[in-house]
């Protein structure tokens, strides 16, 4: 997968002053276009059409330095207006185009080149599972998106739930893992970088399809489950290990992630404050 993504950065590179279809770039990859974006903003901390906005810029910004005219190197680059190219240069680097012209300012943005870092030979332990096509069952809200710590609106949708509501969940579990879990789904497209809201179901997975009105019912296709067992402090450890699922494990597998609820259940310890036992369950497909 580190070729592939190289690869991309190349095909970015030599087409900075055309349109680039963000929905085309990723078939350089030979891959999804979901998997390509979770996996270059895992790697590199920048959503893929940022990276290539900063790039664009940059490379402005040194054809500035030689004295090129602002309405050439704007319209260069893809901008509509003048006004439009220094209003975007102005923040990203924080001064006019026209001053770059004339004291010699300058901000830079390099190429992104993706490399293996081997870690102290660190594995994580996984399984691979089938499943049929199933439902998740429970009940669900619009919650603000957040990567680190105890997101508080999870925390009120669970202490919502009923007595009716749970019992009915306890009589549709019929599979693995026959335990509540915590799905996640229908996300803004600010999710990679913490922005909006996505949908956030506590429930269970089910083949019944008969549920009632009291719990909300989601359709997930048959598909192939990656599962990663971890055990820790408690959100911690959860979200370090979903991370590491985008960032080390992924680009090194044979598999790509597909664009289905992705689940966890957690085992918290009686006997440790805050530190538990969860599985986080990806769906997959072969490259």
């Amino acid at each position: 997968m580190l070729k592939e993504l190289n690869v991309v950065m190349d095909y970015i590179e030599d087409h900075l002053t055309e349109e680039l279809p963000l929905e085309n770039i990723s078939a350089y990859a030979g891959v999804s276009d979901y998997h390509f974006r979770q996996i270059f903003f895992y790697l590199s901390g920048w959503t893929l059409s940022e990276y290539i906005k900063n790039r664009k810029l940059a490379e402005a910004n040194k054809d500035l330095l030689k004295e090129e005219r602002v309405t050439d190197v704007a319209f260069k680059y893809g901008y509509q207006s003048v006004d439009g190219f220094t209003r975007a240069f102005k923040k990203w680097s924080g001064f006019l185009p026209s001053e770059v012209i004339k004291k010699g300012v300058s901000q830079s943005f390099p190429k992104l080149s993706f490399v293996i870092t081997v870690k102290g030979g660190i594995t994580m332990e996984y399984r691979i599972e089938e499943k049929p096509a199933f439902y998740l069952a429970g009940v669900s809200k619009r919650v603000p998106m957040q990567f680190e710590g105890v997101n508080n609106e999870i925390v009120k949708l669970a202490e919502s739930i009923t007595d009716e509501q749970k019992e009915e969940m306890h009589s549709l579990q019929n599979m693995e893992p026959f335990e509540i879990v915590n799905a996640s789904y229908q996300a803004d497209a600010g999710f990679l970088k913490e922005e909006g809201e996505l949908t956030h179901l506590i429930g269970v997975p089910t083949t019944n399809h008969q549920v009632s009105e009291l719990l909300e019912k989601v359709r997930v296709e048959a598909c192939t489950w990656a599962v990663f067992p971890n055990e820790g402090p408690f959100p911690s450890t959860l979200q370090e290990t979903y991370a590491k699922t985008y960032s080390e494990w992924l680009p090194a597998s044979d598999y790509e992630v597909i664009n289905t609820p992705a689940f966890s259940f957690t085992h918290m310890d009686p006997d440790k404050k805050d530190y538990a036992y969860s599985e986080v369950w990806l769906p997959v497909r072969k490259k």
